[in-house]
């Protein structure tokens, strides 16, 4: 406790701390409809078009003024959006190939901006570099303004056009036919995506602010199904990584800041991947293993049924061979003693047999009966 007091002791670290926790929450929020949309690769292509307008933007001002380098970017990348935008809707290319067109080019175009004004020289052009991964230790408490405003606009558009965006998020073509301006609120939702980018350059940077507009979204989904707690979850997960990220990289020394943030991130991704109710993979795996076993338990309860119907014999008791014979396969040993723990079959004696028998018990004719629709005497045994 004492060296995380000594920590937040730091004004640096408690702007940095507070940058990242409200950059890591406008972005999950956002990031939850750009999943949804299945436009994972927008907050990629956004970011990457931000590059030529950071340069444009230092050129124009001929200094590394932050104002001028942030409308730039956000220029950029709204000019990104609007082109990938038409390029879907003029042409017969997919969403994806609008995407990576746009990405590759404006990147493309940032990066020989960056290599033209790096080659003029200057001290204010060679930090212009720290745009593409970020440099946390930049951010001013005049930022977290700019930042808290940013996301509290962004929060009033989601909070007043929510049946909007959740309607075009699910099925744009029905939000369509219903007289919704789709296009619109889809071009609403991209500037948005785009002014949280801008925001993020410096903390993050170009390259990994797509990470942490979808990697909370990504985890949330796993943990809900309806949007409403998806966006909660996202933009919860989006604030704890970004703190956390901050505190980690305050902590030891040598660590840039937005990488960690995005490990971290990534990090709960894994967790929710594997551990989520219902949807994670270790879920799954178990939920396959218990329907697994309940067939194999159908199996040998319907089996022994047939053998006692077969011979007229309620309490018939299978030999092993006979029962392997009518299952076509050994004797599932785990299944069996698992169903002698649930007292549905018993072993019995049949001399001068010396080899396993069984024998299903009340409960387990009861059972079969069940699994096989038929009738079981056993059941009438124990209402007479």
């Amino acid at each position: 406790m004492s060296a995380l007091a000594d920590l937040l002791s730091s004004g640096i670290v408690r702007t940095v701390l507070m940058g990242a926790a409200i950059l890591g929450a406008i972005s999950g929020m956002l990031g939850a409809f750009a999943v949804l949309r299945r436009q994972s690769l927008l907050g990629d292509a956004l970011s990457h078009a931000a590059l030529p307008g950071i340069c444009l933007g230092f050129i124009i001002a001929g200094t590394r003024d932050l104002g001028s380098i942030l409308m730039g970017a956000f220029v950029t990348g709204a000019l990104a959006a609007l082109v990938m935008m038409l390029i879907v809707r003029r042409t017969t290319l997919k969403t994806d190939a609008a995407l990576g067109i746009v990405l590759s080019v404006f990147f493309a175009v940032g990066v020989v901006l960056l290599s033209w004004v790096q080659g003029q020289g200057g001290a204010a052009s060679a930090g212009l570099a720290s745009f593409l991964f970020g440099q946390a230790a930049a951010i001013l408490r005049s930022d977290l303004w700019i930042m808290g405003g940013i996301g509290l606009t962004a929060l009033a558009l989601v909070l007043a056009l929510w049946k909007e965006f959740k309607l075009v998020s699910f099925d744009a073509d029905f939000a369509r036919a219903q007289g919704f301006p789709v296009t619109g609120l889809e071009a609403v939702l991209t500037v948005m995506v785009a002014l949280a980018i801008v925001v993020g350059l410096q903390l993050v940077g170009v390259v990994l602010m797509v990470a942490l507009l979808i990697a909370p979204a990504a985890a949330a989904r796993q943990w809900t199904r309806t949007l409403g707690p998806m966006v909660v979850l996202s933009a919860v997960i989006g604030a704890a990584s970004g703190a956390a990220g901050a505190l980690i990289s305050a902590a030891s020394r040598g660590l840039a800041t937005g990488p960690v943030v995005v490990l971290i991130a990534t990090g709960i991704v894994i967790v929710s991947l594997l551990f989520a109710p219902q949807r994670g993979l270790i879920w799954q795996a178990l939920a396959k293993r218990r329907a697994r076993a309940r067939i194999s338990d159908g199996r040998v309860l319907t089996t022994l049924q047939g053998l006692a119907a077969a011979h007229s014999d309620a309490n018939y008791p299978a030999e092993q061979g006979m029962l392997e014979a009518a299952l076509g396969t050994r004797a599932p040993s785990a299944t069996i003693a698992a169903l002698e723990q649930r007292g549905l079959i018993q072993p019995v004696t049949h001399p001068p047999e010396t080899t396993p028998h069984w024998e299903l018990t009340a409960a387990g004719h009861i059972e079969a009966a069940a699994l096989s629709g038929k009738h079981s005497p056993k059941s009438d045994e124990g209402t007479q």
